[in-house]
């Protein structure tokens, strides 16, 4: 099965905290020795590694379904692409463990890389967004996960996957001013019961995103976690998926682009971020670069 060559992070619940962290590219700098550290260096067990498409490239190869995020705009919202060249998702049981694992990668990537960004991530609410509401209700599950998130067997980087990460920041002020049955139609669901809302507008956010309404289905393997500092919070979104095109068919019905219809998630919730990576394969326990020439 794919999975045994995949990063098993990728499938694997959330951890009760992550770090989702970012670095950029040294202009001019040889990255292959800083990537192969990398390769050898980094346990699976701490969490995801993405490359994304300005390190390819750098090294003056291609990975067959890999791009840039884009840039989209729509009706009073739009969607920043804030591309980097590579992205990590550390996961575990404590912040401690996740700032020392970072201070160790952002070694092995010294003189090439850059850290940009990091961020810590909670599970809030046993599943929840910090609206309150239940996130990834839609996620498909066992062999529905493989086929959505992992590259099959037959095709080229098989077990590899593609990864969309995007970080909302969210009003609560102006989402909690509203009533409850406001609230639940902006989600599109009840929020005690997670119950689908049948007649709810066009805009709400489960009409918007619904995977299977899309030809081909354009389901994913939603990993998000929230995130909150002192005056500010939301989600960092994050899905994996085989294909990136089935993230960006929902993306472009979110902003209206189908049918002039704006998600009503941006009533409250801001893009404020967003990057396409791939995530390598594995081999014997450590990342597969072959596919970079590592």
């Amino acid at each position: 099965m794919t999975s045994d060559s995949s990063q098993p992070g990728i499938l694997a619940v959330p951890m009760p905290v992550g770090r989702s962290v970012t670095f950029r590219v040294v202009p001019d700098a040889d990255l292959r020795p800083a990537l192969k550290r990398l390769r050898d260096g980094f346990m699976l067990d701490w969490g995801v590694i993405g490359i994304g498409e300005p390190v390819v490239r750098a090294l003056g190869k291609s990975v067959e379904g890999l791009r840039v995020f884009p840039s989209l705009a729509g009706a009073s919202c739009s969607i920043p692409s804030t591309q980097q060249g590579l992205w990590c998702f550390l996961r575990g049981q404590d912040r401690g463990a996740l700032f020392d694992r970072t201070e160790r990668i952002r070694i092995m990537l010294d003189g090439a890389f850059m850290l940009d960004d990091a961020l810590d991530t909670f599970v809030y609410g046993g599943g929840r967004d910090l609206t309150g509401y239940e996130d990834g209700t839609e996620n498909p599950q066992g062999d529905a996960a493989q086929e959505a998130a992992l590259v099959p067997a037959g095709r080229p980087l098989m077990g590899s996957s593609f990864v969309a990460v995007q970080r909302w920041e969210h009003d609560l002020t102006r989402f909690r001013s509203l009533a409850p049955n406001r609230r639940d139609a902006v989600m599109g669901r009840r929020a005690d019961t997670n119950a689908e809302i049948d007649d709810a507008p066009a805009s709400a956010h489960v009409k918007r995103s619904a995977q299977e309404s899309y030809d081909p289905p354009a389901f994913m393997v939603r990993r998000s976690m929230p995130w909150a500092a002192a005056h500010r919070q939301g989600l960092e979104f994050i899905a994996y998926v085989e294909s990136l095109d089935r993230f960006e068919r929902v993306l472009r019905r979110m902003v209206g682009l189908d049918d002039g219809i704006v998600d009503a998630l941006f009533t409250f919730s801001t893009p404020l971020t967003g990057s396409y990576y791939w995530c390598p394969p594995v081999h014997e326990a450590r990342l597969n670069l072959s596919g970079l020439g590592l």
